[in-house]
């Protein structure tokens, strides 16, 4: 696979599709006045504004252009995740071959960072997962993370009488910390971990913004959290975070330190805020959808204006599976790959077992729709059509078309 300038000899875990490396590098992120571009300057806006060093120098350093290409172990090894994990999955993940992976999520720059000897960073970049096909769900997603690591005169200098407080002890794990962390660390850095993301999405959402902590699980910070925030009336998931661990500090060379990290999604946060419908819309070159974010300042007031939804066409698709392995995220890869952006979404609408022959057959409904213009049932049919040859050609399903 060529990418990036890199070639990367193929093997049994390469499952990279052409669509996919053909997202990479277009970096949507660092398009001006795309509105993931604005979103994450506010984010950077908000951090530069409120946190600075001693010499009125911003703390947060911002990484925004680092390669989507990073290795198994960036991506998995160096956060903790264990080596049968789910999540490393081929079903799940971009792999360009055993050792390289398009980035899952940007924690994989969180070890070199911290190693690099940075103690406050945001890093900005498109990450890949295989998933399903929905309004909401996308192959290719944005993220921000966020890395704040403290020393013990840093975390306990505005406390009165924190002169004996100290960061780490010989303890146990509990649901509230690790091990290694005295409580009056914790407590601390917890703390200011709540108290930076409730400020970023007061201002993002503006005053009087509810929101509530969620106590949840990653293999790279405990205690973690996600946060949710009550937005016209729901309460929505908007990020997770939590106390790192320790483990992954001391390896990345910080063991005098102890941090907090963030991640958060730019495409969940800018369809709350600007009430996008469709996570396709982010793709557009519709000009009626851009130039809506075109704005003379990155804090001016939006209203997003939808774009009128042009009626949906639905095939449905039955195959008997193949014996060997067959996973959904191949089919849905393969539907992308063969009808691109004019698929809203696929739906599996029933499994069927033979009594007899014990094969299995799935029937799945795809709704195609133009974000942009009416579609033809003409020019579905030869889509469609061109997505059942190939799925019998690429998966070796057997059609019942």
């Amino acid at each position: 696979v060529e990418l990036l300038g890199k070639a990367y000899p193929q093997d049994d875990y390469s499952n990279v599709t052409e669509k996919i490396l053909s997202k990479v590098g277009k970096n949507l992120h660092n398009k001006k006045h795309h509105p993931l571009w604005l979103i994450k300057e506010r984010v950077k806006d908000h951090f530069y504004k409120q946190y600075t060093g001693r010499h009125g120098t911003p703390l947060f350093s911002v990484y925004d252009g680092l390669s989507p290409v990073v290795t198994v172990q960036q991506n998995f090894d160096s956060l903790l995740i264990p080596p049968n994990h789910t999540s490393r999955r081929k079903e799940d993940n971009y792999y360009l071959n055993r050792d390289h992976m398009l980035r899952a999520h940007t924690s994989a720059h969180q070890w070199d960072l911290i190693h690099s000897g940075l103690d406050a960073f945001l890093a900005v970049g498109d990450v890949y997962r295989r998933d399903t096909i929905d309004n909401t769900h996308y192959p290719v997603f944005h993220q921000m993370e966020g890395v704040r690591l403290f020393s013990c005169h840093e975390l306990f200098s505005n406390i009165k009488d924190g002169e004996g407080l100290q960061l780490f002890e010989r303890g146990h794990r509990t649901a509230h910390k690790q091990e290694c962390h005295t409580m009056e660390a914790v407590r601390l850095v917890e703390f200011n971990l709540k108290q930076v993301l409730t400020k970023l999405m007061t201002q993002l959402f503006g005053d009087g913004l509810q929101v509530r902590w969620v106590d949840c699980y990653f293999p790279f910070t405990h205690p973690s959290f996600e946060m949710e925030i009550n937005f016209q009336g729901e309460w929505l998931e908007v990020l997770g975070c939590g106390v790192m661990e320790q483990q992954l500090v001391n390896s990345a060379g910080a063991e005098e330190k102890i941090g907090w990290a963030f991640g958060l999604g730019l495409e969940r946060l800018a369809m709350i805020l600007y009430d996008i419908p469709d996570i396709r819309l982010f793709w557009s070159e519709d000009e009626r959808f851009l130039k809506q974010f075109v704005v003379p300042h990155i804090w001016q007031k939006i209203k997003f204006q939808p774009l009128s939804k042009y009626p949906p066409l639905i095939n449905d698709i039955s195959f008997w599976l193949p014996s060997e392995t067959y996973s959904k995220n191949d089919f849905y890869d393969l539907a992308r790959t063969v009808g691109g952006d004019l698929i809203e979404k696929i739906i599996l609408m029933d499994e069927f077992t033979h009594p007899k022959t014990k094969k299995v057959s799935h029937c799945y409904r795809i709704v195609y729709r133009h974000t942009e213009r009416t579609l033809t049932q003409e020019e579905v049919h030869h889509i469609h059509q061109a997505i059942e040859e190939s799925a019998v050609r690429e998966l070796g399903v057997e059609g019942r078309f």
